[in-house]
């Protein structure tokens, strides 16, 4: 059974970094596309990045582009986004979500997804 574990939320000051990971157990990584999407309180889930099962598709929120790279390693079953100059506008709940080739091919997308994580918090304030 799939099962995905998000880490490496947690405080920084604004300017600051975080690296999250999302560990994915009960299947193989490279059979799915992986996004990662957040919500903050009050506000709507927003779509932040996902990459395709085989890298060649990557695409990211524009709130985030050239700030967020989201990367993926098949051999740990882990998907990692990298988290640079961060602002209070970042703080959320941040998801993991993978979609199966079944549904997305080799593509990926940021409006919704299959499986989700539990979540993890990330707080950008000073």
């Amino acid at each position: 059974q799939l099962q995905l574990v998000e880490s490496g939320g947690g405080l920084v000051q604004p300017g600051g970094s975080l690296r999250l990971s999302c560990a994915v157990s009960g299947v193989r990584l490279d059979y799915y596309a992986i996004g990662w999407f957040r919500q903050a309180p009050g506000k709507e889930r927003e779509g932040v990045s996902c990459i395709s099962r085989r890298d060649n598709i990557i695409k990211y929120a524009d709130s985030v582009k050239g700030r967020f790279t989201i990367s993926r390693d098949n051999a740990k079953n882990t998907v990692y986004l990298q988290m640079n100059s961060l602002k209070p506008e970042d703080t959320a709940v941040y998801y993991c979500v993978a979609d199966p080739t079944f549904i997305v091919g080799n593509m990926c997308r940021m409006t919704s997804g299959q499986y989700w994580g539990q979540g993890t918090q990330v707080t950008v304030s000073s």
